[in-house]
């Protein structure tokens, strides 16, 4: 791959498991950069929002100016984002089961998410889900982990559904006011957004990272022929 392939791709570095992103996107051939300031999301192809502390992490893009900038990078220009376990919940559009004073959102994909559907931390569970397709995919499940996670009880007519999980029985007794159907959605996908309830970067298996690589690269061919196309 020449240097005018390599993908430029920006990780939300305020707090969380940042590093560990950034590690999967280097080995994967990619250029990726910590997002701390405004002017760091210039000349991106795409961008993740790690999980970590979501009520945390909102505060944080307050405080350093960089919620509106992050909302015009996600809902006017439409560049390429991921969002995993708190990135999923700053990335929707209306989260419930917050803290008192609410929760900071980014806004962009058409879902509702409940913000710990999965309990606490001492609740965090390993899951085999399936996996997304890429250029190399093999037929195994995918190691999901779930730490604190959140679920996405509702979608927009426009978000495709990549994966689900069957609800356990207390689940239900405990979500019954917001459970619909036997299965809980933890990802999906509209237009440029994808987002995952769960922590890909903390397992050994790359295939999301991986997903999420083509389809930045697949967006940036798709807007480079649209501009030759107008020229």
């Amino acid at each position: 791959m020449n240097h005018e392939d390599t993908l430029t791709i920006g990780v939300l570095a305020l707090q969380g498991a940042f590093r560990e992103h950034i590690k999967k996107l280097e080995a994967l051939g990619c250029r990726a950069v910590e997002v701390r300031k405004p002017e760091q999301l210039e000349n991106l192809d795409g961008l993740i929002l790690p999980g970590g502390e979501s009520t945390a992490m909102g505060l944080i893009a307050e405080r350093w100016g960089l919620v509106e900038p992050l909302r015009k990078w996600v809902r006017v220009d439409k560049k390429p984002t991921w969002g995993t376990c708190a990135g999923l919940i700053l990335l929707a559009d209306k989260a419930i089961g917050t803290k008192q004073n609410g929760q900071t959102l980014i806004g962009g994909l058409d879902i509702c998410v409940h913000r710990n559907f999965f309990g606490s931390q001492l609740q965090s569970f390993e899951l085999p889900l399936t996996a997304p397709i890429t250029s190399d995919s093999h037929l195994e499940d995918f190691p999901a982990v779930f730490i604190r996670a959140p679920a996405v009880i509702a979608t927009g007519a426009g978000v495709e559904v990549l994966t689900s999980t069957p609800i356990t029985e207390a689940q239900r007794r405990q979500h019954a006011d917001v459970i619909q159907g036997d299965d809980v959605v933890v990802a999906v996908k509209q237009d440029h957004l994808l987002g995952t309830a769960f922590h890909p970067e903390l397992t050994d298996d790359n295939r999301w990272h991986r997903y999420f690589v083509e389809f930045v690269r697949s967006r940036k061919a798709d807007a480079h022929n649209k501009l030759s196309s107008e020229s």
